[in-house]
């Protein structure tokens, strides 16, 4: 039962940071009907702002994180403000395309950078929690509230804040919102930064020996990519579905990786958005979109 319990919290661990990353994805989905497969390669840039932050200039961990935060929220509001922006008559599917480029950009020349080093940890140590019978590694619990604070502040600003009416209504219809005075260039630039700083806060957790086996390298954009499938399985369209697909995901690939294999942990995941994309197309809390012919 104990053995359960660990792998349970480890899921949940796991999840919330998925959760996180889900939530990026949804939110600039939501304000750009644009799917933005640069999301992971946008956190491993942030990461590597914190490895360098900390490790060359000598900064303190917790000002070394708040700028590899800052930086990927940044390049979410530069990717969005200069080329997306400029883009306005393109397909949504072409700056899909064009994400997936910068996604490759971003991803080589960070791997590049850090070379053959020893791929860094970009967490601080933490100790193993013992609760009774159960030890845990404390990165999953910090990890589980870390997100949870701010999932919750993040859901009372988009349900209760002026923000968050916008948001909803240009997702909802952006001519009418327009009309009412919205604007949309706002929403959509503070959707990528939102999403971007998200990123940045998720890629302290994952570039850790806990998430990826080692630190900040390839594995940590692969993992920080497994996002996908939770905002998928939750619904592209839903806040809420991001994080409960988040959660799916972490507890699939905890329960993979526990009793079967590392390989398959991962593997489960996308089984479990192939079944979900076969029986509901829009995700378990996505909105059917209807188009008239």
């Amino acid at each position: 039962m104990s053995t359960f319990l660990q792998v349970v919290i480890i899921g949940l661990g796991r999840g919330a940071v998925y959760a996180l990353l889900a939530l990026g994805f949804v939110i600039i989905y939501k304000a750009t009907e644009t799917v933005n497969f640069a999301h992971g390669s946008i956190a491993l840039v942030g990461g590597y702002l914190v490895f360098v932050a900390r490790d060359s200039w000598g900064l303190p961990w917790v000002v070394a994180a708040l700028i590899g935060i800052a930086t990927s929220a940044i390049l979410a509001l530069l990717i969005e403000r200069l080329l997306l922006n400029n883009a306005k008559l393109a397909s949504h599917d072409s700056l899909a395309i064009l994400t997936i480029g910068l996604d490759t950009i971003f991803f080589t020349e960070i791997i590049r950078r850090l070379g053959v080093s020893d791929n860094p940890n970009l967490f601080i140590r933490v100790d193993p929690i013992r609760i009774g019978d159960i030890t845990i590694q404390g990165i999953y619990v910090i990890s589980l509230i870390t997100a949870l604070i701010l999932i919750g502040a993040f859901m009372l600003v988009f349900h209760y804040s002026n923000w968050g009416v916008s948001m909803r209504a240009q997702a909802e219809n952006k001519e009418a919102a327009a009309l009412m005075g919205i604007r949309s260039g706002r929403v959509t630039a503070s959707a990528w930064l939102v999403g971007g700083a998200l990123a940045g806060v998720a890629i302290l957790f994952i570039a850790s020996p806990s998430f990826a086996g080692s630190g900040l390298s390839a594995t940590s954009h692969a993992i920080a990519l497994a996002a996908f499938p939770a905002a998928i399985i939750g619904g592209l369209t839903s806040t809420e579905g991001a994080i409960v697909g988040g959660f799916v995901v972490g507890l699939t690939n905890s329960f993979g990786d526990f009793y079967v294999d590392k390989v398959f942990g991962t593997l489960a995941v996308y089984l479990i958005m192939v079944v979900v994309l076969v029986f509901k197309p829009s995700g378990l809390f996505g909105k059917v979109e209807q188009r008239r012919v």
